[in-house]
């Protein structure tokens, strides 16, 4: 079994593409209105609209109105200072600027504008390093 995508699903599909377009740096796949994919070398970032979950059941998935945002996209990037000071003044929910954790990454945490946290990350420390080679 191989880990695929996460897919975020929302009622502004062009406006959360955007944002992720700006944040990551590449375009999106757009193979329907209501569909866009980010094709990462490790995994896919998708976005759904609403309406589109009916297809998986009724309530198989909430947007953010239902406040419930267990889950922290995490993206490993070569330099965390660069991409605080490039998106400094994009991101307008700022958790935490970059910050040095216990376990060797420097991260820094912002909401995007469904309120789902996203930390980009840099492995600092030797052992960090280490862990994702």
């Amino acid at each position: 079994m191989n880990f695929a995508s996460v897919r975020i699903i929302t009622d502004d599909v062009d406006g959360l593409v955007a944002f992720y377009e700006h944040v990551l740096g590449i375009l999106a796949e757009r193979p329907a209105p209501v569909f866009a994919q980010f094709i990462l070398p490790s995994c896919t970032l998708a976005i759904g609209h609403t309406e589109t979950t009916t297809l998986f059941g009724v309530d198989s998935a909430n947007t953010a109105g239902a406040m419930n945002y267990p889950v922290i996209l995490e993206f490993h990037v070569a330099d965390i200072e660069a991409e605080y000071l490039r998106l400094e003044s994009y991101v307008d929910h700022w958790i935490q600027q970059p910050t040095t954790m216990p376990w060797g990454n420097r991260s820094m945490l912002f909401r995007d504008p469904e309120g789902n946290l996203v930390n980009l990350f840099e492995p600092v420390t030797e052992e960090a390093i280490q862990r994702l080679q």
